[in-house]
């Protein structure tokens, strides 16, 4: 039976060794740039090469995360990075960006790439085109059941989510924080959009729901199903939370390991209630099994924070006191938060009903606390943090790597000394062994010279002896060359032999530059916007809905927009396809006319490139670049389209804020209700739903028309814009409107 690896999160060093010392099988954390999680603390390039180090000499892997889009300026210093990580030996490279996987392989054929979850990998075509680029791993999207994942019969390792924080939007297909707060989600730099409150408004009409937190998850938290997913086909168990504290880290690593061990040894034991307590006051948004095993209550709406556990309720303040009747414990220091105000503070000093400071308060007892928030009304009392649990945690037991030693002693010839860690095996010779003339050495001397083991990683599993009698050796000399063998050992360890030859930086055939006059193509919606497009003599329409696709197909400039999330048509192989994923592109690339669409996140010239390696003969590029980055690439590839008018897609949901708050289906409903999420600065962003899955579109239209004639400069030919709810007459205005700067 394969053992199932245990990856945690590591955002420091403090995380790093909590992680390791609490049973981590391998760790995934950051540079300074290029990952996943920007604000993370991360890495500088000193300490990831001491962390690299630390874990191999502890056994564990180390997967450093670049899963990023990247740039065209960052290209060469990114492939830089990547060669520095490769010297240093990381085990693995967690990647998104497709031009730079397709790079990186050719550089460094030997490097493991592990294809990250912003790849939006949900099924197995994707699987299949990650492998065939090289990849030797995929982490599967958080909205893949575990029975969907046991039936893909991809030959390639499959990484899942375990614990921790969830996003509401399908990884790599949020452009929410990108288009509103200028930071962008496929950089690393996601804003939490879905933590914030909104209303909900159904066609004019907000309803007034009590809570606000429409998208917010819950935590994720699967140790209660842990026999289900080992025993399964996934290889890596994945913890989140490179932000977390070290705490977090250790001690959820430390009951997940737990309940591994337990399955492969026979026990029943899981997590006792103790541990789920503490689980909760480390963090949590409440928990949720997930859609991992099709669980649809994903969303707290009542509160986008960690909410601790409640542990008391205020029955009277004042300005000076707070007085709470306690149903569990509280410490000085720990942190807590009154959930209807949702203040907060650390409880600094405990005073009990006789106005008596105490370290702490028991359940069952009144206690009093300073009022040093201004709480003015009776609440419920939650805890946040526990400072003995904190203690607690940071009192963990060093990891210790069992090593065995075979040493032989025969007089006339050199002392020998063997260790074996179960990979590795050392020899060294020391002093020449001589017959005892007065006390000789025997085997109790030498086995308490060669166990001395003290402040090294490592602990005697086993010791051979093989000696002559009546034998002499300095007992020194025995020590001297324990430490020396030990010392060897300790830097094999961290510096495993492994082949990092390279080869020389490809160069990618420039394509031949496109001198095709300008195009303007259209992604319409209804049958009057795509009559229009066609009177209009528009070059390609791209149509979202497959029965009118049908309808207009025999116009050879019509595609179908492929469905990114839950494809449900038979597609044939004359169609025309607008496709947006890259199993879309595995499965169809030798059969269809291609165009990739903006959610590709196309952001250099290599994916491009790549792609067209690929039959694709044009790629819209990510809707996140700048005029400056855009030119980077058109320097190198103009065979590119640009959307320079149009109303996008913020979020691609598997929940239904509909479903969950109201009870009510859109898919199935008769009504022409149009909802829509409303934030705080009256922002309306339409709900629109398709297949079973919820689309926010953005409540703002890009419109770059005036900037046509720059681009143009730039040697761009293709334009498109992306109707919504635009009416007949408006769209032949917009059209008119690209027409005149073209």
């Amino acid at each position: 039976m394969n053992r199932v690896e245990l990856l945690s999160p590591v955002g420091n060093m403090d995380t790093l060794y909590q992680a390791i010392h609490n049973g981590a099988d391998a760790i995934y954390l950051a540079g300074k740039k290029y990952g996943a999680r920007k604000y993370s603390n991360n890495f500088t390039e000193e300490e990831l090469t001491e962390a690299i180090k630390y874990s191999h000499l502890y056994g564990v892997k180390v997967y450093i995360t670049v899963n990023t889009i990247i740039f065209e300026s960052e290209v060469k210093e990114f492939l830089e990075y990547i060669g520095f990580l490769y010297q240093n030996k990381v085990d693995a490279i967690i990647m998104q960006d497709i031009g730079m996987m397709s790079i990186v392989k050719r550089i460094y054929p030997n490097i493991e790439i592990h294809a990250s979850t912003q790849c939006h990998t949900t099924n197995k075509k994707t699987v299949q085109f990650l492998k065939n680029m090289g990849c030797t791993r995929v982490v599967m999207a958080r909205e893949v059941s575990l029975e969907e994942i046991n039936n893909i019969d991809v030959d390639i390792e499959k990484e899942i989510f375990i614990h921790g924080a969830l996003c509401i939007c399908y990884s790599g297909q949020c452009l929410f924080s990108a288009l509103n707060g200028g930071r962008s989600a496929n950089r690393g730099e996601c804003v939490g959009a879905c933590r914030l409150p909104y209303n909900l408004i159904r066609n004019d009409k907000n309803l007034n729901l009590e809570n606000k937190y429409l998208l917010s998850t819950k935590d994720l938290n699967t140790i209660f199903n842990i026999e289900k997913i080992l025993n399964s086909n996934i290889t890596s168990l994945k913890i989140e939370g490179r932000m977390k504290s070290p705490q977090y880290v250790g001690y959820v690593t430390k009951l997940y390991r737990k309940a591994i061990d337990n399955y492969y040894n026979g026990k029943a034991d899981l997590i006792t209630k103790e541990e789920l307590k503490n689980l909760k006051i480390l963090y949590n948004r409440e928990f949720t099994e997930g859609y991992l095993f099709n669980k649809q209550n994903i969303v707290n709406s009542n509160s986008p924070n960690h909410i601790g556990i409640p542990i008391g309720q205020v029955f009277k303040t004042n300005k000076k006191y707070i007085y709470i009747k306690l149903d569990d414990d509280l410490s000085q220091e720990d942190g807590i938060r009154f959930q209807c105000s949702n203040k907060g503070m650390i409880a600094n000093r405990i005073y009990n009903s006789n106005m008596l400071l105490i370290n702490k308060a028991h359940k069952n007892n009144i206690c009093i606390l300073d009022n040093k928030v201004n709480l003015k009304e009776n609440d419920i009392v939650l805890k946040t943090l526990s400072q003995e649990l904190t203690k607690e945690i940071d009192n963990y037991p060093q990891k210790q790597i069992p090593v065995s030693f075979n040493t032989r002693l025969f007089i006339n010839n050199k002392l020998e000394l063997t260790i074996n860690d179960g990979e590795n095996t050392i020899t060294l010779y020391g002093d020449n062994i001589e017959r005892a003339k007065n006390r000789e050495v025997n085997r109790e001397n030498i086995t308490k010279c060669i166990s001395k083991l003290g402040n090294t990683p490592f602990k005697l599993k086993k010791l051979i002896i093989t000696k002559d009698e009546n034998i002499f050796i300095s007992l020194k000399s025995l020590n001297e060359l324990r430490r020396k063998i030990v010392s060897e050992l300790i830097e094999l360890r961290k510096n495993p032999q492994r082949d990092t030859s390279r080869n020389v930086m490809p160069i990618f055939p420039k394509k031949e530059i496109n001198t095709q006059s300008s195009k303007l193509n259209v992604l319409a919606r209804t049958c009057e916007q795509i009559e229009c497009c066609l009177d209009e003599g528009v070059d390609n329409i791209y149509i979202d809905d497959y029965n009118l696709y049908q309808k207009y197909k025999d116009n050879k400039n019509i595609y179908y927009r492929v469905n990114r999330i839950k494809e449900i048509n038979v597609i044939k192989d004359d169609d025309n396809l607008l496709v947006g994923t890259l199993g879309d592109i595995e499965k169809y690339h030798k059969t269809n006319k291609l165009v990739g669409d903006y959610f590709l996140n196309v952001a250099n010239s290599y994916t491009v490139n790549y792609l067209y390696s690929k039959n694709l003969n044009l790629t819209a590029l990510s809707v996140e670049l700048s005029y400056e980055q855009i030119k980077e690439i058109t320097e190198k590839n103009n065979n590119i389209e640009l959307i320079i008018y149009g109303t996008l897609e913020l979020m691609a949901l598997k929940y239904c804020p509909l479903k969950h708050n109201l009870n009510y289906c859109k898919e199935c409903s008769s009504a022409n209700d149009e909802f829509y999420l409303q934030d705080k600065f009256n922002n309306k962003y339409q709900l629109v739903h398709k297949n079973c899955t919820t689309y926010i579109m953005h409540s703002k239209k890009i419109d770059k028309i005036q900037e046509i004639n720059l681009y143009q400069s730039l040697g761009i030919k293709n334009f498109r814009i992306d109707l919504f709810k635009e009416s007949k007459n408006e769209v032949k205005d917009i059209i008119k409107k690209v027409r005149e700067e073209q």
